[in-house]
């Protein structure tokens, strides 16, 4: 699986520089990403610049050569924005500052086109190009952060957003708050011979979609132990060996998806546990390459999602 290097310029530097985005927000260069709702305006007839490729993923057309229809992020001038609250994302290639512009829920698209929409990382992320896919991931997940952290969490306090939206001071204890990132592993579990898969439907699907299987790190735990630990919960097998793949940043509300491949100890001890998991199965390569193509046995995560790419690399890797 192909690892990204960022094409984004966060600008970690102006976060420091005493207000930067009152100063960014009268440049005429300066471009705005508005996120309402855990969405954000897209063009669905613009091809962006970028290689289409997903964060963590490989182009879906690297397999079936079919053009997958690009959409591009809507970056709006300030002066087109009305209330909202302000951070700094980054620059782009050129140089120019790229802010996020965080409005209301119920605000209103603001002369929006008729090919123009409000959609979310799960409708959009495979369709976008590499620095469209970046800045969305980053604004939504900042956005969602600076709209349900507005108190202190040791005392209570109201905040102030500071370092351009990328803190929160509280104004009775002192105290600074930064963006929580919650880390996931998200493992892909295949046959001791490498010629099956194991995939889980979650009881949240209702038996329609398979996917891999994925848990949150608890307290002092290590990725290593979390994946042993979900796994065996979960489909009730031990694992000999994992690796690491990839990872995907996932702002629902506010995750790390960190990725890997396992080989299972005794592929016959694997069971759903009831609960989360209501079922787990076998599948083959070609059972997989079937399901990649939307031709069944099951469905799959949608392509935005490195659940996705992992399978997709598993099914890849040998076929």
């Amino acid at each position: 699986m192909t690892i990204k290097r960022p094409t984004l310029d966060r600008a970690a530097e102006l976060r420091t520089e005493v207000g930067v985005v009152d100063r960014l927000r009268e440049d005429a260069t300066t471009r705005v990403v508005m996120v309402r709702n855990g969405r954000v305006r897209v063009d669905l007839a613009a091809v962006p610049d970028e290689p289409r490729t997903p964060v963590g993923e490989r182009d879906e057309t690297h397999r079936t050569g079919i053009d997958t229809p690009a959409i591009a992020l809507v970056l709006v001038t300030p002066t087109e924005v009305g209330d909202a609250t302000w951070a700094v994302l980054g620059r782009d290639p050129a140089g120019a500052a790229i802010l996020l512009a965080a409005v209301a829920d119920a605000a209103e698209a603001i002369d929006a086109a008729p090919e123009e929409t409000w959609l979310g990382l799960r409708d959009v992320g495979a369709r976008l190009g590499a620095l469209d896919a970046e800045l969305l991931v980053e604004a939504i997940a900042l956005a969602g952060w600076l709209r349900d952290a507005p108190f202190c969490a040791v005392c209570g306090g109201g905040t102030e957003v500071r370092q351009a939206g990328w803190s929160r001071r509280c104004l009775s204890c002192g105290r600074e708050h930064f963006p929580r990132t919650d880390p996931a592993v998200i493992v892909a579990v295949e046959s001791v011979d490498g010629q099956r898969l194991l995939l889980g439907a979650n009881a949240n699907w209702g038996g329609r979609m398979y996917s891999c299987f994925a848990g949150f790190a608890e307290a002092g735990e290590s990725l290593e132990q979390v994946v042993h630990r979900e796994i065996e919960e979960e489909a009730g097998v031990r694992l000999t060996a994992i690796r690491y793949i990839s990872s995907q940043p996932w702002p629902y509300p506010r995750s790390l998806m960190i990725g890997f491949r396992a080989v299972v100890e005794d592929e016959s001890a694997a069971r759903a546990d009831g609960e989360e998991i209501i079922d787990v199965r076998w599948f083959t390569r070609a059972e997989i390459g079937t399901a990649l193509d939307g031709e069944g046995p099951v469905g799959l995560p949608g392509s935005a999602s490195i659940a996705r790419a992992l399978i997709r690399d598993w099914y890849e890797d040998r076929a």
